[in-house]
């Protein structure tokens, strides 16, 4: 008997779209929604072609933060379709052409019967050997080539370092992404999330030059998740965590110091 499945990174999206990052070599229209899962594969459909695609789970990574104007999913390989099927993409090494008519070369003086000896000696060449001077002009030389290489493939491996970081850094969090879009209401939230443990309206008093006056707005409060859903309006404006953090937004001003 088979184990519950495990939820995905994407079962939170519910019908929203999403763009894959890497996007999938040899698929032209990057925007998926979520389909199903089982316990090792997930399926996604192509809003534009319709068409539904299978991928491993263990290919998908985690989901961005910020949702617009498009949600990412992180893969952790790069992946190419290819069969009706989805593989990790294999750059190949790209061998150099060979020199033009570079295998039909002849020495001068060999025969083209193929026998075991020149048909006349090797010319001989005179060997100069360098000065002193001419010596140590020649090892300065090679000593400044040999920095500058140093000096460049050391700034590539802190470029590689800083972008590798920086996507790590863009999946890492999606661990507050949330399902919310700014159209979203009460009955919406509650569909994605279940009622909450509190619901309660409350005032804020703005003085700002821009946002003045007495703000009224609804605040769904979730503590399994650490979170409180903000309603203005009626429609989702964003959430707050238990430290007043933002954790996600429609306007950042409309939350600016709300409990």
């Amino acid at each position: 008997m088979s184990g519950p499945i495990l939820p995905t990174p994407l079962d939170h999206l519910g019908p929203q779209p999403f763009s894959f990052y890497p996007a999938i070599l040899n698929i032209e229209h990057n925007e998926w929604v979520f389909r199903r899962a089982t316990g090792s594969d997930i399926q996604v459909m192509n809003t534009k072609t319709r068409a539904e695609l299978w991928m491993p789970r263990r290919f998908v990574g985690e989901v961005s933060l910020v949702g617009e104007p498009v949600m990412i999913v992180g893969l952790i390989k790069e992946l190419e379709f290819r069969e009706g099927a989805v593989y990790p993409h294999v750059r190949r090494v790209i061998e150099m052409p060979r020199v033009v008519n570079g295998s039909s070369r002849r020495f001068v003086g060999w025969p083209a019967s193929g026998d075991a000896a020149p048909q006349r000696p090797a010319d001989v060449v005179g060997i100069r050997i360098e000065s002193p001077r001419q010596s140590r002009a020649g090892r300065i030389v090679f000593v400044a080539t040999a920095v500058g290489l140093l000096a460049c493939l050391t700034a590539a491996i802190v470029f590689r370092d800083a972008t590798l970081g920086a996507r790590s850094a863009l999946l890492r969090s999606s661990q507050t992404a949330l399902p919310f879009t700014a159209s979203d209401d009460y009955n919406a939230i509650v569909a994605k999330f279940g009622a909450p443990a509190k619901d309660e309206w409350r005032d804020e008093w703005r003085d700002g030059w821009s946002d003045a006056g007495t703000l009224h707005y609804r605040r769904l409060w979730y503590p399994r998740r650490s979170l409180a859903v903000i309603l203005i309006d009626d429609r989702y404006a964003g959430a707050i965590g238990a430290n007043r953090h933002v954790i996600q937004y429609v306007e950042p001003f409309r939350l600016k110091n709300l409990r």
